[in-house]
């Protein structure tokens, strides 16, 4: 990948995160030569990510957004990378000595998630669709 991905300086709200959809979200689509009108983008309900200055500038974009139900955190295959990679940060034998050093290994943790893992999440969005319509938005076993 292009490695936008960068150390966020300061707390998430809504500015900074329009500021990193603008910059790399934006950076990511050109990079692999995508077709906004065939980007599904999606993000939960999260307070800075429903914010106004976010979703008018999400309206101006030519990428799809995902609906995505109130009451259901469960879609995101995101979450599953987190958990992994919180478990590998967790089997080192002694904690990091300051925040360079966890950067450091959450960098390397993180490099070390095969495509084929990051494939297999992005393919299973229809069955999670499916089984959170199923649950008419509720908890799914996902």
């Amino acid at each position: 990948g292009p490695g936008f991905a960068s150390r966020i300086k300061g707390k998430m709200n809504g500015d900074l995160y329009l500021s990193i959809l603008q910059d790399e979200l934006q950076q990511s689509i050109n990079y692999y030569n995508f077709n906004p009108s065939f980007v599904i983008f999606q993000h939960d309900n999260d307070p800075k990510h429903t914010c106004k200055k976010v979703q008018t500038w999400l309206q101006d974009q030519d990428f799809i957004v995902m609906e995505w139900p109130a009451q259901s955190p469960d879609l995101n295959p995101i979450e599953h990378l987190w958990s992994y990679l919180k478990r590998r940060l967790a089997s080192y034998e002694n904690p990091p000595k300051g925040i360079l050093e966890l950067w450091k290994r959450v960098e390397e943790e993180w490099n070390k998630i095969s495509a084929e893992s990051c494939q297999e999440l992005i393919e299973s969005m229809p069955r999670r669709v499916q089984a959170v319509i199923k649950a008419k938005g509720g908890y799914t076993k996902y």
